[in-house]
């Protein structure tokens, strides 16, 4: 099928709330490299090498991720959803190579999408999965998510800060981590978390729970796992020619009889990558993805953060869908109204996605990027000094 990416952006869940400019095709773009990419032998040939001369990587971790999927990959590349993209002004589709005009459309092959059924047990709603062994040919219902570091946004680690001791050892124990949390920390190895891809909400879940809602047999879960982590440093690799360092991403894949397939809006919205930048005496991680966005409403509208997690909440509470709650409240002026995006910080953002962009496309350089990059950077830490928002800013991105 074709799919067409648009310039609107979405946060927290709730739709789209913004646009910027170009979004559409930038977007679009860094998928069909990437997927294009991750076809090619050679890449995964790249990918191998960054982690074998990683020295901070944990050296068992290490040999165990250079082993399976990781040999095949390097042999024959790996296999994606990813068909190509349409030229916007001749509609010729190319399968790897970038059009001569880049447009908003990529070619995907089509699976299935199955949702769970919803059973409500003494008032509590449960999730029916019991479909998904007797079918094929369909979206496995996880995100995976990888985290090489832990950032101060990631909800895994908002969840960890409510524990007590006992609980964060336990959790610590699951995700494979050897010391605590904090945030802004690489770790000796990556570690992966799962949550719903087809509930209400997005349900964190133990790495026990994801095996059995995903269905899938103990050796193609246990591939999928492995799987997600080379995806997440495939896209580590692309971005290490930036300078930007990557801190999570989360990747879906398709059941296609006993093999799994890369399917996923893998794009700029998908993951979190930073740049350290030097700003009025303090050091800053700045945000080169949709973490940006975030970060604008949290600082800037927490009222109406606090009108979502409060539906979301209740969402949870009643097995129904938040923004079915959060709409109806706004209506009833019991939550604020959904805030516009002041123009100057779409520009930034615009900014920054171009800059990506034609490095991927090969209009310049890694060097003349990368200076644009920290430029558009430097000038969102200057739109937070006017709106007298920079310690707000400093409290969650700041070194």
């Amino acid at each position: 099928m074709v799919t067409q990416t648009t310039e609107r952006g979405s946060v927290f869940d709730v739709g789209a709330l913004f646009e910027i400019p170009g979004h559409d095709v930038n977007r679009a773009v860094f998928r069909h490299v990437l997927y294009s990419r991750m076809g090619d032998p050679a890449m995964w040939q790249g990918v191998k090498s960054s982690i074998e001369n990683d020295d901070y990587l944990e050296k068992n971790y290490q040999r165990d991720l250079l082993s399976g999927p990781l040999e095949e990959f390097a042999r024959n590349g790996a296999k994606t959803h990813h068909i190509g993209m349409l030229d916007a002004v001749t509609g010729e589709m190319m399968p790897d190579g970038v059009p001569d005009n880049p447009s908003a459309f990529n070619v995907v092959r089509k699976f299935h999408i199955l949702k769970p059924d919803r059973v409500d047990v003494f008032g509590a709603s449960l999730f029916d999965y019991s479909k998904y062994p007797q079918s094929d040919g369909y979206v496995v219902p996880l995100e995976y998510i990888v985290r090489f570091g832990i950032t101060s946004a990631s909800s895994v680690y908002r969840k960890y800060l409510k524990m007590d001791e006992a609980a964060r050892k336990s959790f610590e124990q699951d995700l494979g981590v050897s010391k605590p949390l904090e945030a802004w920390q690489y770790l000796e190895r990556p570690v992966s978390d799962f949550t719903t891809k087809f509930e209400p909400t997005d349900r964190m879940l133990s790495r026990q729970e994801a095996f059995i809602t995903s269905s899938l047999d103990g050796e193609l879960f246990a591939a999928g796992t492995k799987m997600a982590v080379l995806g997440a440093w495939a896209v580590r690799y692309l971005l290490e020619g930036l300078g930007l360092a990557m801190w999570d991403i989360k990747w879906e894949f398709a059941k296609d009889g006993d093999e799994l397939v890369y399917v996923d809006t893998i794009d700029t919205d998908s993951f979190r990558a930073t740049l350290e930048l030097d700003f009025e005496g303090g050091k800053y991680l700045n945000h080169y993805n949709k973490q940006a966005m975030r970060d604008y409403f949290r600082i800037l509208h927490p009222d109406w953060i606090e009108g979502i997690n409060d539906a979301k909440a209740r969402g949870d509470a009643e097995g129904v869908a938040f923004t079915e709650l959060l709409s109806a409240g706004q209506k009833a002026g019991q939550y604020a109204e959904t805030p516009q995006v002041e123009a100057a910080f779409i520009e930034i953002q615009q900014n920054k996605m171009i800059a990506i962009c034609d490095y991927l496309l090969g209009k310049t350089d890694s060097s003349v990027a990368a200076d644009l990059l920290k430029s558009a950077g430097l000038a969102e830490l200057e739109f937070y000094k006017n709106k007298g928002k920079l310690e707000e800013l400093a409290s969650i991105n700041g070194i």
